[in-house]
C-alpha cells in the first residue's frame, strides 16, 4: 500500500458540474482512493462536518462575499490545506457569477461573487466549465507524486504542475478581458484557432471566424476565462514534448 496523501473537495457557490466531472473518472477514482489518496472532506462524498487538515483541497465554485460562512470556510480551507486547487471556471475566474463592466467590479453592497483567488492564495488553477475528468485526475496523480514520489517523480510532477501553478499567480487569469487575449496571444501570432476561448466565454462574447477568435468587447465581463482556457497563454513547449511519457505514467497509476 502506498503512502497516501489526503485530499478534500470544498464546495462554494457553483453548479456541482466540477464534482460530476471528477466522478466521471469512474474506476480511476477507485484506483486513486484505494492506493494513493484518502478523501477526508467532501459535502456529498464524506460524512465530515468541519474542514480538516489535508494535503490537497480541490475548491469548486466562487465565493459570495456577503456570505460570512462562505468567506470563513474559504479562509479555513487555506489554513488547513497544504495545496489549494481552484477547480473549474467559477473558482478560477468567477465565471458567469462575476460581471464586470468597464473595470467596475461588483461592490460589497451587491450580492457579489468572486473567484477564490480574490480572497486567498491559490496554488493551482484547473480551468474549464467543467474541467475534463482526465485533467482533474492528472492533477490528483501529480499532487501525489509531488508530495510522496521519488526524486524523478517529483521532478516530473513539478514540470507538469508548473504551468497550472503559474496560471494561478498570473495577473490575467481572473481579471483578463478579450483585449488581453488579443495582446498576449493573438497579436503575437500564437493563436492556433482551437476555439477554446470561445467555448470558455460564459457570456458568448467570443465567436470564431475563419479559424480565428473575434470578440465583442461590449459583452466582455473581464472574467479571464478566455485567457485561462487558452493553452498558448500559459502552457510551455517543454511540457508538451513530454506529454506522452507523462500520461503513460499517470495511466499506470490511475489504473492501478
Amino acid at each position: 500500500m502506498a503512502d497516501k496523501i489526503t485530499i478534500g473537495h470544498v464546495h462554494m457557490s457553483g453548479c456541482t458540474g466540477c464534482l460530476v466531472s471528477l466522478a466521471d473518472n469512474y474506476e480511476g477514482i477507485l484506483a486513486l482512493l484505494d492506493g494513493y489518496a484518502d478523501l477526508v472532506y467532501g459535502l456529498t462524498l464524506a460524512d465530515v462536518r468541519h474542514i480538516p487538515k489535508m494535503d490537497v483541497a480541490f475548491v469548486e465554485g466562487s465565493v459570495c462575499i456577503q456570505d460570512k460562512i462562505a468567506v470563513s470556510e474559504i479562509n479555513e480551507t487555506r489554513k488547513k490545506a497544504s495545496v489549494v486547487v481552484a477547480l473549474g471556471a467559477c473558482a478560477c475566474s468567477g465565471n458567469i457569477n462575476r460581471f464586470d463592466r468597464g473595470g467596475q467590479t461588483n461592490q460589497p453592497q451587491h450580492e457579489s461573487f468572486v473567484p477564490i483567488s480574490d480572497l486567498i492564495d491559490v496554488d493551482v488553477f484547473i480551468p474549464g466549465c467543467a474541467p475534463t475528468p482526465q485533467l482533474i485526475r492528472n492533477v490528483a496523480v501529480m499532487a501525489y507524486l509531488l508530495l510522496k514520489g521519488n526524486a524523478d517523480q517529483k521532478s516530473l510532477a513539478t514540470k507538469y504542475l508548473k504551468p497550472l501553478m503559474d496560471l494561478a499567480k498570473s495577473p490575467f487569469a481572473s481579471k483578463a478581458s478579450f483585449n488581453t487575449l488579443m495582446q498576449e496571444v493573438i497579436n503575437l501570432g500564437l493563436c492556433m484557432g482551437c476555439g477554446s476561448c470561445s467555448a470558455a466565454c460564459p457570456v458568448r462574447a467570443i465567436h470564431m471566424e475563419y479559424g480565428k477568435p473575434q470578440g465583442e468587447r461590449d459583452l466582455c465581463i473581464n472574467c479571464g476565462a478566455c485567457y485561462s482556457q487558452c493553452p498558448r497563454s500559459f502552457f510551455p513547449i517543454e511540457v508538451m514534448n513530454s506529454f506522452e511519457s507523462t500520461h503513460e505514467l499517470i495511466n499506470s497509476i490511475a489504473n492501478g
